[in-house]
Protein backbone atom coordinates (compact mmCIF):
# COMPACT_ATOMS: atom_id res chain seq x y z
CA UNK A 1 0.00 0.00 0.00
CA UNK A 2 1.70 3.67 -0.91
CA UNK A 3 2.00 6.46 1.52
CA UNK A 4 -1.11 8.51 1.73
CA UNK A 5 -0.13 11.83 0.37
CA UNK A 6 -2.28 13.30 3.13
CA UNK A 7 -0.50 12.85 6.66
CA UNK A 8 -3.11 11.64 9.47
CA UNK A 9 -2.80 13.30 12.66
CA UNK A 10 -2.46 10.54 15.02
CA UNK A 11 -2.33 12.34 18.64
CA UNK A 12 -5.37 14.10 20.20
CA UNK A 13 -7.98 17.07 20.01
CA UNK A 14 -10.11 18.22 17.40
CA UNK A 15 -9.01 17.87 13.80
CA UNK A 16 -7.01 21.31 12.04
CA UNK A 17 -9.13 23.63 10.93
CA UNK A 18 -6.58 25.44 9.16
CA UNK A 19 -6.70 26.07 5.45
CA UNK A 20 -6.74 22.60 4.27
CA UNK A 21 -6.06 21.04 0.79
CA UNK A 22 -9.39 20.45 -2.06
CA UNK A 23 -11.28 17.00 -1.30
CA UNK A 24 -11.23 15.50 -4.92
CA UNK A 25 -14.19 14.53 -5.83
CA UNK A 26 -14.80 10.67 -7.72
CA UNK A 27 -17.66 11.02 -10.32
CA UNK A 28 -20.76 9.85 -10.74
CA UNK A 29 -19.66 8.51 -14.06
CA UNK A 30 -16.81 6.55 -12.31
CA UNK A 31 -18.97 4.85 -9.75
CA UNK A 32 -21.14 4.20 -12.87
CA UNK A 33 -18.21 2.34 -14.97
CA UNK A 34 -17.28 0.07 -11.96
CA UNK A 35 -20.78 -0.95 -10.57
CA UNK A 36 -20.60 -4.35 -11.09
CA UNK A 37 -17.10 -4.55 -9.02
CA UNK A 38 -18.83 -2.54 -6.50
CA UNK A 39 -21.66 -4.80 -6.05
CA UNK A 40 -19.48 -7.52 -5.33
CA UNK A 41 -17.25 -5.83 -3.17
CA UNK A 42 -16.74 -1.83 -2.98
CA UNK A 43 -12.97 -2.60 -0.67
CA UNK A 44 -10.93 -2.27 -3.61
CA UNK A 45 -12.37 0.80 -5.14
CA UNK A 46 -12.36 2.37 -1.68
CA UNK A 47 -8.75 1.17 -1.69
CA UNK A 48 -7.59 2.65 -4.96
CA UNK A 49 -9.23 6.16 -4.15
CA UNK A 50 -7.73 6.13 -0.87
CA UNK A 51 -4.19 5.54 -2.05
CA UNK A 52 -4.92 8.13 -5.06
CA UNK A 53 -6.66 11.26 -3.26
CA UNK A 54 -5.57 10.56 0.51
CA UNK A 55 -7.26 10.36 3.74
CA UNK A 56 -10.57 11.94 2.55
CA UNK A 57 -12.25 12.23 -0.34
CA UNK A 58 -15.93 12.46 -1.94
CA UNK A 59 -17.78 10.26 -4.66
CA UNK A 60 -20.69 11.34 -6.20
CA UNK A 61 -23.94 8.94 -6.34
CA UNK A 62 -26.34 11.16 -8.19
CA UNK A 63 -27.05 14.00 -9.81
CA UNK A 64 -26.78 16.06 -6.40
CA UNK A 65 -25.91 13.47 -3.80
CA UNK A 66 -22.47 12.98 -2.38
CA UNK A 67 -20.74 10.92 -0.03
CA UNK A 68 -17.35 11.84 1.87
CA UNK A 69 -15.23 8.67 2.40
CA UNK A 70 -12.41 9.43 5.21
CA UNK A 71 -9.98 6.96 6.89
CA UNK A 72 -8.33 9.88 8.58
CA UNK A 73 -8.20 8.98 12.53
CA UNK A 74 -8.68 12.44 14.31
CA UNK A 75 -12.13 13.04 11.50
CA UNK A 76 -13.52 9.71 13.14
CA UNK A 77 -12.82 10.32 16.62
CA UNK A 78 -14.26 13.68 15.87
CA UNK A 79 -17.47 12.50 14.62
CA UNK A 80 -18.23 9.31 16.57
CA UNK A 81 -16.74 10.62 19.89
CA UNK A 82 -15.62 14.72 20.32
CA UNK A 83 -18.66 16.41 18.56
CA UNK A 84 -21.10 13.03 18.09
CA UNK A 85 -24.21 15.28 19.38
CA UNK A 86 -23.40 16.81 15.70
CA UNK A 87 -24.26 13.50 13.71
CA UNK A 88 -26.90 11.44 13.10
CA UNK A 89 -26.86 7.94 11.12
CA UNK A 90 -28.20 7.69 7.70
CA UNK A 91 -31.26 6.60 6.45
CA UNK A 92 -29.62 3.81 5.79
CA UNK A 93 -29.71 2.50 9.11
CA UNK A 94 -33.11 4.65 10.58
CA UNK A 95 -35.22 4.00 7.35
CA UNK A 96 -33.78 0.97 5.49
CA UNK A 97 -32.47 -0.79 7.44
CA UNK A 98 -35.07 -0.52 10.20
CA UNK A 99 -38.07 -1.09 7.68
CA UNK A 100 -36.45 -4.87 8.20
CA UNK A 101 -35.55 -5.23 11.74
CA UNK A 102 -37.41 -2.65 13.47
CA UNK A 103 -36.79 0.51 15.68
CA UNK A 104 -34.28 0.13 18.21
CA UNK A 105 -31.13 0.77 19.44
CA UNK A 106 -29.34 0.06 17.04
CA UNK A 107 -31.74 1.98 14.35
CA UNK A 108 -33.02 4.84 16.11
CA UNK A 109 -31.72 8.49 17.09
CA UNK A 110 -32.07 11.16 19.74
CA UNK A 111 -34.12 10.55 22.80
CA UNK A 112 -35.36 7.48 21.51
CA UNK A 113 -32.08 6.12 21.32
CA UNK A 114 -31.09 7.60 24.41
CA UNK A 115 -33.99 6.80 26.40
CA UNK A 116 -34.15 2.59 25.34
CA UNK A 117 -29.98 2.87 25.27
CA UNK A 118 -30.42 3.55 29.23
CA UNK A 119 -32.50 1.17 29.59
CA UNK A 120 -30.81 -1.84 27.95
CA UNK A 121 -27.37 -1.07 29.00
CA UNK A 122 -27.45 -2.76 32.22
CA UNK A 123 -28.11 -6.20 30.83
CA UNK A 124 -24.75 -6.28 29.28
CA UNK A 125 -22.57 -4.76 32.41
CA UNK A 126 -19.66 -7.66 32.43
CA UNK A 127 -21.22 -8.62 36.05
CA UNK A 128 -24.65 -9.58 34.41
CA UNK A 129 -22.76 -11.50 31.47
CA UNK A 130 -20.83 -13.14 34.18
CA UNK A 131 -24.00 -15.61 35.02
CA UNK A 132 -24.25 -16.43 31.08
CA UNK A 133 -20.90 -17.74 30.70
CA UNK A 134 -22.05 -21.35 31.21
CA UNK A 135 -24.64 -20.89 28.65
CA UNK A 136 -22.61 -19.65 26.33
CA UNK A 137 -20.04 -22.48 26.48
CA UNK A 138 -22.79 -25.35 26.41
CA UNK A 139 -23.92 -23.58 23.05
CA UNK A 140 -20.13 -23.52 21.60
CA UNK A 141 -19.41 -27.01 22.67
CA UNK A 142 -22.65 -28.53 21.18
CA UNK A 143 -21.67 -27.01 18.04
CA UNK A 144 -18.18 -27.27 17.99
CA UNK A 145 -17.90 -31.21 19.18
CA UNK A 146 -18.70 -32.65 16.09
CA UNK A 147 -16.83 -30.98 13.43
CA UNK A 148 -15.06 -32.93 10.77
CA UNK A 149 -11.75 -33.56 11.18
CA UNK A 150 -8.64 -34.75 8.74
CA UNK A 151 -10.58 -33.61 5.90
CA UNK A 152 -11.35 -30.27 4.52
CA UNK A 153 -14.41 -28.27 5.71
CA UNK A 154 -15.95 -24.56 5.26
CA UNK A 155 -16.07 -23.35 8.97
CA UNK A 156 -17.39 -20.07 8.03
CA UNK A 157 -21.42 -22.13 8.24
CA UNK A 158 -20.40 -23.67 11.27
CA UNK A 159 -19.66 -20.07 12.78
CA UNK A 160 -22.62 -18.63 11.90
CA UNK A 161 -24.63 -21.67 13.25
CA UNK A 162 -22.50 -21.44 16.60
CA UNK A 163 -22.84 -17.45 17.58
CA UNK A 164 -26.75 -17.46 16.45
CA UNK A 165 -27.04 -20.69 18.73
CA UNK A 166 -24.98 -18.61 21.46
CA UNK A 167 -27.29 -15.71 21.08
CA UNK A 168 -30.58 -18.13 21.03
CA UNK A 169 -29.53 -19.72 24.32
CA UNK A 170 -27.65 -16.47 26.40
CA UNK A 171 -31.36 -14.96 25.39
CA UNK A 172 -33.80 -18.12 26.15
CA UNK A 173 -32.05 -20.75 27.62
CA UNK A 174 -34.20 -23.63 26.30
CA UNK A 175 -33.73 -26.55 24.48
CA UNK A 176 -36.45 -26.95 21.83
CA UNK A 177 -34.82 -23.83 20.19
CA UNK A 178 -33.21 -25.40 17.16
CA UNK A 179 -36.74 -25.26 14.18
CA UNK A 180 -37.41 -21.79 15.55
CA UNK A 181 -34.10 -20.56 15.40
CA UNK A 182 -32.83 -21.84 12.10
CA UNK A 183 -35.92 -20.36 10.88
CA UNK A 184 -35.42 -16.98 12.37
CA UNK A 185 -31.70 -17.43 11.10
CA UNK A 186 -33.03 -17.67 7.50
CA UNK A 187 -35.40 -14.87 7.40
CA UNK A 188 -32.23 -12.38 8.90
CA UNK A 189 -30.11 -13.40 6.41
CA UNK A 190 -32.29 -13.64 3.88
CA UNK A 191 -33.82 -9.91 3.86
CA UNK A 192 -29.98 -8.42 4.61
CA UNK A 193 -29.30 -9.95 1.32
CA UNK A 194 -32.26 -7.41 0.14
CA UNK A 195 -30.80 -4.84 1.85
CA UNK A 196 -27.77 -5.14 0.38
CA UNK A 197 -29.00 -4.42 -3.02
CA UNK A 198 -30.41 -1.09 -2.17
CA UNK A 199 -27.56 0.00 -1.01
CA UNK A 200 -25.38 -0.81 -3.23
CA UNK A 201 -28.19 -0.20 -6.55
CA UNK A 202 -29.72 2.65 -5.46
CA UNK A 203 -30.72 3.65 -8.85
CA UNK A 204 -33.33 0.59 -8.82
CA UNK A 205 -34.93 1.31 -5.73
CA UNK A 206 -38.10 2.15 -7.45
CA UNK A 207 -38.04 -1.53 -9.63
CA UNK A 208 -37.87 -3.11 -5.92
CA UNK A 209 -40.55 -1.27 -4.45
CA UNK A 210 -42.69 -1.46 -7.83
CA UNK A 211 -41.56 -5.75 -8.52
CA UNK A 212 -42.85 -5.91 -4.81
CA UNK A 213 -39.48 -7.76 -3.69
CA UNK A 214 -39.43 -5.06 -0.98
CA UNK A 215 -43.10 -6.21 0.18
CA UNK A 216 -41.84 -9.69 0.39
CA UNK A 217 -39.24 -9.28 2.62
CA UNK A 218 -41.18 -6.96 4.36
CA UNK A 219 -43.67 -10.22 5.15
CA UNK A 220 -40.61 -12.28 6.20
CA UNK A 221 -39.84 -9.43 8.59
CA UNK A 222 -43.62 -10.06 9.82
CA UNK A 223 -43.14 -13.58 10.34
CA UNK A 224 -40.10 -13.51 12.38
CA UNK A 225 -42.09 -11.04 14.77
CA UNK A 226 -44.56 -13.71 14.95
CA UNK A 227 -41.97 -16.17 16.15
CA UNK A 228 -40.30 -14.19 19.05
CA UNK A 229 -43.46 -13.01 20.17
CA UNK A 230 -44.96 -16.33 20.70
CA UNK A 231 -41.75 -17.79 22.50
CA UNK A 232 -42.10 -14.35 24.70
CA UNK A 233 -45.84 -15.54 25.25
CA UNK A 234 -44.37 -18.44 26.78
CA UNK A 235 -41.56 -17.37 28.76
CA UNK A 236 -44.44 -14.88 30.24
CA UNK A 237 -46.58 -18.04 31.27
CA UNK A 238 -43.15 -19.65 32.95
CA UNK A 239 -43.27 -19.48 37.06
CA UNK A 240 -40.08 -20.08 37.36
CA UNK A 241 -36.78 -17.56 35.96
CA UNK A 242 -33.99 -18.93 34.41
CA UNK A 243 -32.02 -14.98 34.36
CA UNK A 244 -31.29 -15.14 30.73
CA UNK A 245 -30.74 -12.03 28.53
CA UNK A 246 -34.71 -12.36 28.04
CA UNK A 247 -35.85 -12.03 31.96
CA UNK A 248 -33.07 -9.33 31.96
CA UNK A 249 -34.44 -7.24 29.67
CA UNK A 250 -38.01 -7.88 30.69
CA UNK A 251 -37.50 -6.80 34.03
CA UNK A 252 -36.07 -3.99 32.73
CA UNK A 253 -37.76 -0.73 33.19
CA UNK A 254 -38.25 3.19 32.24
CA UNK A 255 -37.53 6.28 34.34
CA UNK A 256 -41.12 6.38 35.13
CA UNK A 257 -40.91 2.25 36.19
CA UNK A 258 -42.66 1.16 32.70
CA UNK A 259 -41.62 -1.71 30.97
CA UNK A 260 -41.13 -1.79 27.37
CA UNK A 261 -43.95 -2.43 25.05
CA UNK A 262 -44.26 -5.82 23.49
CA UNK A 263 -43.24 -4.18 19.87
CA UNK A 264 -40.37 -2.63 20.85
CA UNK A 265 -39.19 -5.84 22.91
CA UNK A 266 -39.73 -7.96 19.63
CA UNK A 267 -37.48 -5.02 17.49
CA UNK A 268 -34.70 -5.19 19.98
CA UNK A 269 -34.27 -9.18 20.13
CA UNK A 270 -34.76 -9.04 15.79
CA UNK A 271 -31.51 -6.94 16.14
CA UNK A 272 -29.67 -8.60 18.91
CA UNK A 273 -30.02 -11.32 16.81
CA UNK A 274 -29.22 -9.72 13.34
CA UNK A 275 -26.46 -7.79 14.74
CA UNK A 276 -24.70 -9.93 17.66
CA UNK A 277 -24.29 -12.83 15.58
CA UNK A 278 -23.28 -12.11 12.05
CA UNK A 279 -20.40 -9.96 13.21
CA UNK A 280 -19.55 -12.72 16.15
CA UNK A 281 -19.32 -15.27 13.02
CA UNK A 282 -17.78 -13.51 10.97
CA UNK A 283 -15.08 -12.68 13.74
CA UNK A 284 -14.33 -15.91 14.89
CA UNK A 285 -14.27 -16.77 10.74
CA UNK A 286 -11.26 -14.79 10.09
CA UNK A 287 -9.57 -15.49 13.65
CA UNK A 288 -9.45 -19.51 12.92
CA UNK A 289 -8.16 -18.72 9.19
CA UNK A 290 -5.34 -16.35 10.63
CA UNK A 291 -4.84 -18.92 13.22
CA UNK A 292 -4.36 -21.72 10.62
CA UNK A 293 -2.21 -19.39 8.31
CA UNK A 294 0.31 -18.69 11.16
CA UNK A 295 0.95 -21.93 13.07
CA UNK A 296 3.77 -20.35 15.07
CA UNK A 297 1.18 -18.06 16.73
CA UNK A 298 -1.47 -21.13 16.56
CA UNK A 299 1.36 -22.71 18.75
CA UNK A 300 2.09 -20.28 21.16
CA UNK A 301 -1.73 -19.42 21.99
CA UNK A 302 -2.65 -23.79 22.57
CA UNK A 303 0.34 -23.39 25.16
CA UNK A 304 -1.85 -21.04 27.18
CA UNK A 305 -4.85 -22.98 26.97
CA UNK A 306 -3.44 -26.21 27.15
CA UNK A 307 -4.36 -26.72 30.73
CA UNK A 308 -7.28 -25.37 31.30
CA UNK A 309 -10.18 -27.11 32.02
CA UNK A 310 -13.22 -25.58 30.28
CA UNK A 311 -15.71 -28.52 31.20
CA UNK A 312 -15.81 -27.89 34.75
CA UNK A 313 -13.63 -24.89 35.68
CA UNK A 314 -15.31 -21.70 36.57
CA UNK A 315 -15.74 -19.46 33.74
CA UNK A 316 -15.34 -16.21 34.90
CA UNK A 317 -11.62 -17.27 36.50
CA UNK A 318 -11.14 -18.91 32.61
CA UNK A 319 -11.70 -16.11 30.83
CA UNK A 320 -9.24 -14.20 32.81
CA UNK A 321 -6.79 -16.88 31.63
CA UNK A 322 -7.56 -16.12 28.02
CA UNK A 323 -5.47 -13.55 27.61
CA UNK A 324 -3.57 -14.36 24.92
CA UNK A 325 -6.66 -15.54 22.93
CA UNK A 326 -8.30 -12.25 23.41
CA UNK A 327 -4.81 -10.51 21.26
CA UNK A 328 -5.17 -12.58 18.85
CA UNK A 329 -9.08 -11.67 18.49
CA UNK A 330 -8.40 -7.88 18.81
CA UNK A 331 -5.44 -8.35 15.89
CA UNK A 332 -8.09 -10.47 13.48
CA UNK A 333 -10.85 -7.59 13.79
CA UNK A 334 -7.97 -4.78 13.67
CA UNK A 335 -7.18 -6.78 10.06
CA UNK A 336 -11.00 -7.58 9.14
CA UNK A 337 -12.81 -5.06 11.28
CA UNK A 338 -16.76 -6.89 10.87
CA UNK A 339 -18.12 -3.84 10.98
CA UNK A 340 -15.87 -2.06 8.53
CA UNK A 341 -17.43 0.92 7.39
CA UNK A 342 -19.79 3.24 9.70
CA UNK A 343 -21.52 6.07 8.52
CA UNK A 344 -22.96 9.58 9.79
CA UNK A 345 -25.17 12.45 8.40
CA UNK A 346 -23.89 15.77 9.82
CA UNK A 347 -26.53 18.09 11.97
CA UNK A 348 -24.81 21.64 11.04
CA UNK A 349 -21.99 22.84 9.42
CA UNK A 350 -18.37 21.91 9.86
CA UNK A 351 -14.95 22.77 9.41
CA UNK A 352 -12.70 19.69 9.38
CA UNK A 353 -9.01 19.74 8.71
CA UNK A 354 -9.71 23.09 6.69
CA UNK A 355 -12.59 22.20 4.44
CA UNK A 356 -15.91 23.56 4.89
CA UNK A 357 -18.88 20.88 5.26
CA UNK A 358 -22.51 21.57 4.27
CA UNK A 359 -25.26 20.53 7.27
CA UNK A 360 -26.56 17.38 5.65
CA UNK A 361 -22.84 15.77 4.58
CA UNK A 362 -22.97 12.17 4.72
CA UNK A 363 -19.77 10.53 6.18
CA UNK A 364 -18.18 6.86 5.29
CA UNK A 365 -16.00 6.51 7.96
CA UNK A 366 -13.64 3.32 6.66
CA UNK A 367 -12.46 1.20 9.55
CA UNK A 368 -11.24 -1.18 7.44
CA UNK A 369 -8.68 1.31 5.59
CA UNK A 370 -7.68 3.15 9.22
CA UNK A 371 -6.91 -0.40 11.01
CA UNK A 372 -3.98 -0.59 8.11
CA UNK A 373 -3.12 2.35 7.34
CA UNK A 374 0.19 2.58 7.15
CA UNK A 375 0.71 5.89 8.95
CA UNK A 376 -0.11 4.09 12.02
CA UNK A 377 0.60 0.46 12.25
CA UNK A 378 4.08 -0.84 12.15
CA UNK A 379 3.75 -3.58 8.96
CA UNK A 380 0.25 -3.07 8.90
CA UNK A 381 -0.32 -6.02 6.91
CA UNK A 382 1.13 -8.34 9.41
CA UNK A 383 -1.16 -10.61 11.85
CA UNK A 384 0.62 -9.70 14.92
CA UNK A 385 -1.09 -10.49 18.15
CA UNK A 386 1.82 -9.01 20.32
CA UNK A 387 0.84 -5.51 19.30
CA UNK A 388 -2.04 -5.80 21.70
CA UNK A 389 -0.63 -6.71 24.70
CA UNK A 390 -1.92 -4.94 28.09
CA UNK A 391 1.92 -2.55 27.77
CA UNK A 392 1.19 -1.78 24.33
CA UNK A 393 -2.25 -1.70 23.32
CA UNK A 394 -3.21 1.95 24.60
CA UNK A 395 -0.88 3.23 21.55
CA UNK A 396 -3.57 2.12 19.28
CA UNK A 397 -6.93 3.67 21.72
CA UNK A 398 -6.92 6.71 18.57
CA UNK A 399 -7.15 4.55 15.58
CA UNK A 400 -9.00 1.12 16.52
CA UNK A 401 -12.45 0.80 16.71
CA UNK A 402 -13.43 -2.46 16.08
CA UNK A 403 -16.78 -1.88 18.20
CA UNK A 404 -17.36 1.38 17.63
CA UNK A 405 -16.23 4.35 19.39
CA UNK A 406 -18.17 6.94 21.31
CA UNK A 407 -21.66 6.80 23.17
CA UNK A 408 -22.75 4.59 20.29
CA UNK A 409 -20.17 2.11 20.78
CA UNK A 410 -21.36 -1.42 20.64
CA UNK A 411 -23.64 -2.19 23.28
CA UNK A 412 -22.62 -6.18 23.31
CA UNK A 413 -18.59 -5.83 22.31
CA UNK A 414 -18.34 -7.86 26.08
CA UNK A 415 -21.03 -10.28 25.04
CA UNK A 416 -19.32 -10.63 21.55
CA UNK A 417 -15.61 -11.27 23.75
CA UNK A 418 -16.52 -13.51 26.11
CA UNK A 419 -18.19 -15.97 23.35
CA UNK A 420 -15.04 -15.57 20.83
CA UNK A 421 -12.92 -15.85 23.77
CA UNK A 422 -14.34 -19.24 24.90
CA UNK A 423 -14.81 -20.64 21.21
CA UNK A 424 -11.07 -20.20 20.05
CA UNK A 425 -9.81 -21.09 23.31
CA UNK A 426 -12.08 -24.52 23.51
CA UNK A 427 -11.44 -25.19 19.77
CA UNK A 428 -7.68 -24.86 19.82
CA UNK A 429 -7.28 -26.38 22.87
CA UNK A 430 -8.93 -29.78 21.08
CA UNK A 431 -7.51 -28.95 17.69
CA UNK A 432 -4.51 -27.94 15.13
CA UNK A 433 -5.90 -26.14 12.33
CA UNK A 434 -4.43 -25.61 9.17
CA UNK A 435 -5.82 -24.41 5.90
CA UNK A 436 -5.17 -24.81 2.41
CA UNK A 437 -6.45 -21.45 1.58
CA UNK A 438 -3.19 -18.96 0.24
CA UNK A 439 -5.84 -16.02 0.57
CA UNK A 440 -9.68 -14.97 1.51
CA UNK A 441 -12.07 -14.18 -0.60
CA UNK A 442 -14.15 -11.07 1.13
CA UNK A 443 -17.57 -10.26 1.22
CA UNK A 444 -18.57 -7.12 2.55
CA UNK A 445 -22.38 -6.82 3.39
CA UNK A 446 -23.99 -4.67 6.33
CA UNK A 447 -20.73 -6.09 8.00
CA UNK A 448 -17.61 -7.77 6.49
CA UNK A 449 -17.77 -11.54 6.09
CA UNK A 450 -15.49 -13.85 4.51
CA UNK A 451 -15.94 -15.87 1.70
CA UNK A 452 -15.65 -19.90 2.00
CA UNK A 453 -13.13 -20.42 5.23
CA UNK A 454 -11.68 -24.23 4.50
CA UNK A 455 -9.71 -25.48 7.68
CA UNK A 456 -8.34 -28.97 8.48
CA UNK A 457 -8.95 -30.01 11.76
CA UNK A 458 -6.60 -32.74 13.18
CA UNK A 459 -7.56 -33.76 16.85
CA UNK A 460 -4.71 -32.66 19.77
CA UNK A 461 -3.62 -35.63 21.78
CA UNK A 462 -4.64 -35.18 25.41
CA UNK A 463 -2.40 -35.23 28.09
CA UNK A 464 -1.44 -39.04 28.90
CA UNK A 465 -2.33 -40.22 25.19
CA UNK A 466 0.41 -42.00 23.30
Amino acid sequence: MAVDPMPTDRTSGAPDEGSGPEIHEVSLWTVIKNRRDILRNPLPFHHRNFVRYGNTFKVSIGPSSKVVFTRDASITRHILQKNHRNYRKSELQTRDLAKYIGKGILTSEGEFWRRHRKMIQPAFHKERLHGLLALMFEAIRAELSDLPTNTPVDIYPRMSDLAFQVVAQSLFSAEDLRRDMNRLQEITETNQQMLIREMRQPYFKWWFKWSGRIGRHMALSEKARQLLDRLIEQRLGCESSPGDLLDMLLEARYEDGGPMPRRQLIDELIILFTAGHETTANALSFTFYLLARHPEVQEKLYLTVADLDFEMGDKLSLIRNLGFVQQCLEEAMRLYPPVYVIDRVSIREETLKGNVYQAGTTWLMSLFELHRHPDLWEEPHAFRPERFNPEDKRKYTGHYFPFGAGPRMCIGNNFAMYEMQLAVGWLIQQYKITTPMEALELNPLISLKPGKVELNLQPREKPGEN
